[in-house]
């Protein structure tokens, strides 16, 4: 219990719960829509059930893949092309690449979206509705889908699955509690769902270099170590991981802060 109370894991706690509710916000609001075409009578059950049924299949995806990376540890490939491409590549060096240009996808995508983002709704009032049981099932559908993002990405923070699952539970109490709240914010705040979305592109990154040294540590052989153009795959440090995230949220502070001061100083002006 004391090797998981230390400050990297809480560090690595906090930073995969705000990561969770960034990745969250699609899934929640996603709920919220699809919540309103059940009787009115059953909508907050559906959203529950929603929000339940999404912590539930995070959780279990999340044990899932890690025991897949832990039994298929050995490589399946020994890539040997010398001077382009070489070493070992095994069951996680595939999840760590595939789900690092997944994430980079995902997150230049809802960037691009972003702003369109309160516009799902508009043809909701001419969709027919739907039983309950109905919604359920599609949302557990489309739970599954948007999970994958907040796996891969959990897993590129840390493997202790106790602070992995800690934070999904977290994330998901926070929706359960807030889901209108929380909702209404991002909406009313979309800088901060931006900010996580180029956190998130921060963590395609980080996937990526942690498959260069996959098999390698699996297997003990750091000839295994990926390497392209004879320069080694080497993944992102933690310090390096967070310095960037600082400078982020940095920019994001200031340059909010200084918007309002500008908004202000033009309604000073404009009312002389």
């Amino acid at each position: 219990m004391t090797d998981l109370l230390t400050i990297e894991n809480l560090g690595n706690l906090l930073m995969l719960c705000f990561l969770q509710a960034v990745l969250g916000f699609d899934n929640l609001l996603y709920i919220s829509i699809e919540s309103q075409r059940a009787p009115v009578a059953q909508q907050a059950a559906v959203r529950r059930w929603g929000i339940l049924i999404a912590v539930a299949l995070r959780v279990v995806l999340l044990f899932v893949m890690i025991q897949l990376i832990d039994a298929m540890a050995e490589p399946f490939v020994i890539l040997d092309w010398t001077g382009v491409i070489t070493g070992g590549v095994n069951f996680a060096t595939c999840v760590f690449i595939l789900g690092g240009i997944f994430i980079m996808y995902t997150a230049v995508k809802e960037i691009g979206h972003m702003l369109s983002i309160e516009h799902l709704d508009t043809d909701l009032a001419n969709k027919p509705g739907k039983s309950a049981k109905q919604v359920v099932v599609m949302i557990v559908v489309m739970n599954l889908i948007f999970s994958f993002d907040s796996v891969l990405s959990a897993l590129a923070i840390t493997d202790v699955f106790p602070i992995l699952a800690t934070a999904i539970l977290l994330s998901g109490l926070a929706m359960l509690l807030l889901a209108d709240s929380v909702t209404r914010f991002l909406e009313a705040n979309r800088m901060y769902a931006v900010l996580g979305l180029f956190i998130l592109l921060i963590v395609g990154v980080v996937l990526i270099g942690e498959a260069g040294q996959a098999a390698a540590h699996a297997m003990h052989d750091d000839a295994l170590a990926l390497r392209l153009f004879d320069y080694e795959v080497i993944p992102m440090s933690k310090t390096t991981f967070y310095f960037s995230v600082l400078v982020l949220v940095a920019v994001e502070v200031i340059q909010s802060g200084y918007s309002r001061k500008l908004n202000a100083e033009r309604r000073t002006g404009s009312e002389h």
